[in-house]
């Protein structure tokens, strides 16, 4: 049980539970709450492609791992496995993703490559440590489990799809730069040019609010271009309530342009995609 825990620990499900929470619930707007055999399947490839991925983009990270504070404490920077065991774990999860996907269909076949090879090749392993835009070019995969999901049930990819996936493209940055910002030495540490940790403190404060104010004003397309579901008040009241607890803290950041009004960003954000997809979700099924 202690390895088993080692190997789970090892793939990160606080980061892959959200991209596979988009990716499921993408089929159930897209199929307005009903489910079949490729709600699971699909599920299933999810969380082996997003586990996978971040088992092998850690067995990249494993220098960077062992001198920063934040991540020290992870399996591969402890020696609790090795790094080439972690590697052909995550390589056989990958693996099994691209099989499930392609026994769906041919598209999700073709997103969960292009999701996995943006954030272990792109991202991991070519933009991390050479340029501040690396989450830029990474973020693209956080928002392709969405179009996995959608693709799973239909081939046919909306405009509320793209929409979503572009909204988790605008979240990516805004969530990583102020957690990149909080732990700035750490990054400094390991040589990882993350935008707001190379950036005086001042001027990455304000690049974060203006991030965020982009978020808030690109979420209102879902209302206006992404039809009844998101027009919907089931939908728009929980959108103006969480958006609206983010420009609370926006402009606190502006205000007080320090790190702890950064970090309290960072909190109120990060349930941000759960609110946005729970209540697409349900007005799906109800609208």
């Amino acid at each position: 049980m202690s390895s088993i825990n080692i190997y789970i620990k090892l793939t990160k499900p606080h980061v892959w539970s959200l991209l596979v929470f988009t990716g499921s619930a993408g089929y159930l707007i897209a199929s307005g709450g009903s489910f079949d055999l490729n709600f699971f399947l699909i599920t299933i490839a999810l969380i082996f492609g997003t586990a996978g991925a971040n088992t092998v983009t850690g067995y990249f990270d494993r220098d960077i791992d062992q001198v920063m504070f934040r991540t020290m404490n992870r399996p591969l920077p402890k020696g609790e496995v090795t790094p080439h065991n972690a590697l052909y774990f995550g390589l056989l999860l990958v693996f099994l993703s691209v099989i499930l996907s392609f026994y769906i269909n041919f598209l999700t076949f073709i997103l969960m490559v292009l999701g996995l090879f943006d954030n272990i090749i792109v991202y991991s392993w070519w933009s991390k440590r050479r340029t501040p835009w690396n989450i830029i070019l990474g973020a693209p995969s956080g928002g392709m489990p969405t179009l996995i999901g959608y693709a799973a049930y239909n081939s046919l990819l909306p405009i509320d799809a793209w929409l979503l996936f572009l909204l988790v493209i605008i979240w990516t940055p805004l969530h990583i730069w102020t957690l990149a910002l909080k732990y700035r030495d750490d990054y400094l540490r390991a040589n990882v040019p993350m935008l707001t940790s190379i950036t005086p403190v001042d001027k990455a404060i304000k690049i974060l609010g203006l991030s965020s104010l982009a978020l808030i004003g690109f979420s209102f397309l879902l209302p206006l271009y992404g039809g009844p579901i998101y027009q919907s008040p089931i939908f728009v009241i929980p959108l103006m309530l969480v958006n609206l607890a983010v420009l609370y803290y926006t402009v606190l950041v502006f205000k007080r342009l320090d790190i702890d009004a950064v970090w309290k960003l960072f909190k109120i954000t990060s349930p941000y995609l759960t609110v946005v997809y729970l209540f697409a979700v349900i007005s799906s099924i109800l609208v």
